[in-house]
């Protein structure tokens, strides 16, 4: 398989996923207070967002990526 057909199919499915997904969540720990060697620290939940016009982007540069592969 060429590795042009193999980005694409990679694209589309990474568009895939964020367009039914809409985003993640992720945690992370930061400091928030720190006094000599005494520490407090708090988990937050963050979240990111990918907007719906991104992963459509994905998807048809997937499809563009595989049809130009495949010409050559």
């Amino acid at each position: 398989m060429k590795p042009a057909v193999i980005v694409g199919a990679v694209l589309i499915a990474l568009g895939a996923i964020a367009l039914v997904y809409q985003g993640f969540s992720y945690t992370s720990e930061e400091t928030v207070l720190q006094i000599g060697s005494v520490k407090a620290t708090a988990e937050t939940e963050k979240s990111v967002f990918i907007p719906p016009w991104a992963s459509v982007l994905a998807i048809v540069a997937g499809l563009v990526v595989i049809g130009v592969g495949r010409r050559k």
